[in-house]
């Protein structure tokens, strides 16, 4: 099983098309199985960072591709871990 890790928006529209081709499907063919038109579905994978997380896990699931999400150390991210809010107690 290969993975692909995605980091940015503009990885998806490459991706998706990628997938599609892989599962032996065209724009027209995928946009039927998704129930829209085949400009839509063009429109989808060029605009694929605008894609609802809905349609983007029907289209997965219909692509044959599963989405995991994978936690990463917040060191990675550039995040700072939050500090711990002092308890003073309750302040009724």
């Amino acid at each position: 099983m290969s993975e692909f890790p995605v980091r940015s928006p503009d990885q998806l529209p490459a991706l998706l098309q990628s997938f599609r081709k892989a599962a032996g499907l065209t724009q027209a063919e995928t946009a039927l199985r998704l129930g829209v038109t085949q400009q839509t579905y063009s429109a989808l994978e060029r605009n694929a960072s605008k894609i609802s997380a809905e349609r983007l896990l029907q289209l997965l699931n219909l692509l044959g591709v599963e989405m995991v999400l994978q936690a990463k150390p917040l060191s990675d991210t550039g995040i700072r871990a939050a500090e711990p809010a002092a308890d003073d107690g309750p302040t009724w």
